[in-house]
Formats: structure tokens, sequence, C-alpha cells
């Protein structure tokens, strides 16, 4: 397993204890908070990345905090990638981001749209043949969407974001932020009564 997909993997795993699933405390009325999965796709700036600037999508966004705060804690992991063949040779784009911020979720029924932001750290990749370069920053993010509670836990919705962060690849300063769009699959709790 390459590197970057360790501390994908580290930063997965650090992501669901803090959302909760580790700690059944968690799951007590005197909390609430959402562990949203979200599949769909990354638009990377296409002067940056050509072929690689549509990437598929994969993360969670975990939102949580007390019962009665405002606005809860927002600590949400996504990882993007696509791989293309330029003129016979491979070319592979990937991109990850760890972000903590702030998320207001509204609750209108069984309707919760949402609005966030904070701090994200970005990190990039591509591999050419025989060459692989990475970069990491720290950049922010902005992010809305719309879920609907679905019985007392489920939830289902759509989700977009937008983040921003330069890295150096190849001796080039490119963008590794973009534009993120996908489907909202996931729970909350406490259970909707």
């Amino acid at each position: 397993m390459k590197r970057a997909s360790w501390r994908m993997a580290l930063a997965f795993g650090a992501l669901v204890f803090l959302a909760g699933i580790g700690d059944p405390a968690m799951a007590r009325a005197e909390s609430k908070g959402d562990v949203n999965f979200i599949i769909g796709g990354k638009s990377l700036d296409r002067n940056d990345w050509d072929p690689d600037e549509k990437q598929g999508e994969f993360g969670a966004e975990v939102t949580w905090g007390g019962s009665r705060w405002p606005i809860a804690f927002a600590t949400d992991l996504v990882a993007s990638s696509h791989g293309a063949d330029l003129l016979g040779n491979t070319i592979n784009g990937q991109t990850s981001e760890l972000a903590f911020g702030l998320r207001k979720i509204w609750e209108a029924g069984a309707a919760r749209p949402y609005i966030g932001g904070g701090v994200a750290k970005i990190a990039a990749q591509i591999e050419r043949p025989g060459v692989t370069e990475d970069d990491t920053v720290l950049g922010e993010w902005i992010g809305a969407g719309v879920f609907w509670r679905l019985g007392s836990r489920f939830n289902i919705g759509l989700a977009g974001r937008l983040s921003r962060g330069k890295v150096t690849l190849f001796g080039t300063e490119i963008e590794a932020g973009g534009t993120h769009a996908g489907l909202i699959l996931g729970w909350g709790w406490p259970a909707k009564k």
C-alpha cells in the first residue's frame, strides 16, 4: 500500500472514531450529530490537472456537538482520484482533504439544509511514468447541502463544497482544491422520535 493510502486509512479511522462510532457515549441524548458518506466527483482546474481534472470522489462529512448548540463542529475527509492515458503514458492524479470547521444544520421537518466552512489539509499527488510527486498545503473550504432524515436515523441528500489550496508539483504551483458535488448516504443521532 502506498504511503498516501496509509495516511488516508489512518485519517479515515480517526474520523470514524471522532464521529462517535468507537464511543457509544456520543449516541447519548445530550449530543447530536450526523455521519454522512459522500459519493460523487471533484472538478479541478483543467489548466493544472489535464487530463485528470474530473475525479471520482468518496468521503465523509461528520457533524457533532451538543444537542442545544446552535452550531456544531465539522470533521470531514474526502479523497478523489483519476487515471488517464495521454499519448500512451498513464498519468494518475489524486487529492485528499482532511477538513475541520463549523457547520450549521437547520431542522425543517425531515429536511436538513446546512452550510459550513473551515480549514483543510489538502494533499495532492501526480504520478507520471517513472516519477511521482506529492505536496500538502493548509487551505480552506466552504460547503452546503441538504439531506432528509428518513425513518429515525437514515439520511439521504445532496452535498456540495468548494475548497482552495495551492501545492507545488513538478516545480509548478497548482490549485489542489476544487468544486465537489455528491450524493449523501448516512445516519444521525439521536434517533428521531
